[in-house]
């Protein structure tokens, strides 16, 4: 007799892993890679994140902190705000994660019964509805493109059936890099406002922009639940911390889930987190290095026959539409990868409807590998 397994475990895999996983067999097999498939910084944590760490290593047990993390870290983050966004923070609202992979669970479990009805655009981050589906929630996808460049709008909205309990949001999105304007994002919030729908906004790209700053979700109240990372802006993606602001009614709900999943966050990366926002100008440097990778691959996919591209206003992605050369994504780029070493993601990992004719392109390398991916895929397509 077979034992049960649970049906959660047959979500989706999250593509860009597997093409990680693939693209790391070929290194270890001799061949070169060009990675533009993850999407995270090639360069590690601050050179102020590392001094911090070390000196607390020689001085502290690291045993658990509170729950919601360690205060001085949560007043931190509470005056980031007020520094970036003039917005002001209460420490308590703040609650530090495992990551933004550990908010997330967090805001759907103290947000959405099983059963309620969550609105994501395609394309998306596919680990929204990933977990949404493994908690019994519900996912309603709205497609979306140039027109609304990539992001929803009250119009879309209306246009669903039934009811809407959640929306989430991403400004700079992953995997398109565009960005809700602030007039939109005004009025995406009044209509969640007006209509009872929890608005959860994703701004872990937040610092890494390149013609205007985002705007957080913040700034124009009501109740949204604030998702964040130090994983991105910050270069610290192994280091798994997170963080949230949530509305007062939640914060008891959260700390208590918090409690029971995962104790606490990771210490040594809290203590970490504190020294990285006093890392600026080190951070800045790799933004910089960010918009030049970018510039050059808007310059060159074109070169290469690939010109239908989303805006990539803020993130390191360039998100391109190549129906015109493929109907199968996964395949491509498993080709793409043997044939050339160049990494890349297919669309379908972000929009199951329509990613057999897309790509995700990660500029995060340097921009010698960045050059160096664009000059073999101009080659291998024009062979």
């Amino acid at each position: 007799m077979s034992l049960k397994i649970a049906s959660r475990g047959t979500v989706p895999p999250f593509i860009v892993m597997d093409v990680m996983r693939a693209a790391n067999e070929r290194a270890a097999a001799g061949g070169d890679v060009l990675h533009l498939e993850v999407g995270q910084p090639s360069t590690g944590a601050p050179a102020g994140v590392v001094a911090a760490v070390q000196a607390v290593l020689g001085q502290q047990a690291l045993g658990y902190t509170d729950a919601l993390g360690l205060p001085p870290l949560r007043r931190r983050i509470a005056r980031h705000y007020a520094d970036w966004y003039g917005v002001t923070v209460d420490p308590e609202r703040v609650v530090v994660t495992t990551g933004s992979s550990g908010a997330f669970l967090l805001a759907f479990l103290a947000c959405f019964e099983p059963g309620d009805r969550v609105v994501l655009t395609d394309p998306s981050y596919p680990c929204y509805r990933n977990i949404l589906k493994a908690l019994g929630v519900e996912t309603v996808h709205i497609p979306v493109g140039p027109d609304t460049r990539f992001q929803p709008s009250p119009a879309l909205l209306d246009r669903v059936d039934g009811r809407i309990d959640g929306l989430i949001i991403a400004s700079p999105s992953n995997p398109t890099g565009s960005m809700i304007r602030p007039g939109e994002l005004r009025a995406l919030t009044a209509y969640c406002n007006d209509r009872g729908i929890r608005l959860i906004s994703d701004e872990i790209y937040h610092g890494i922009t390149y013609d205007e700053p985002a705007v957080t979700a913040l700034s124009l109240g009501g109740d949204a639940v604030i998702v964040n990372s130090f994983s991105k802006y910050f270069s610290m993606t192994g280091w798994r911390l997170g963080w949230m602001v949530v509305p007062e009614a939640l914060v008891m709900p959260v700390e208590r889930l918090a409690q029971n999943l995962f104790i606490s966050p990771p210490t040594l990366s809290q203590h970490g987190g504190i020294a990285a926002f006093d890392c600026h100008e080190e951070l800045r440097t790799n933004v910089a290095r960010y918009a030049e990778n970018r510039a050059l691959l808007l310059r060159e996919l074109p070169k290469a026959g690939i010109d239908r591209l989303a805006p990539s206003d803020g993130a390191f992605y360039v998100y391109a539409d190549v129906s015109h050369l493929t109907n199968d994504s996964g395949e491509f780029c498993r080709r793409l990868l043997a044939e050339t070493g160049v990494a890349a993601t297919p669309g379908i990992d972000f929009d199951t409807g329509r990613g057999s004719g897309t790509l995700r392109f990660s500029f995060a390398g340097s921009t010698k590998e960045v050059g160096e991916a664009a000059s073999r895929l101009r080659t291998w397509l024009r062979a």
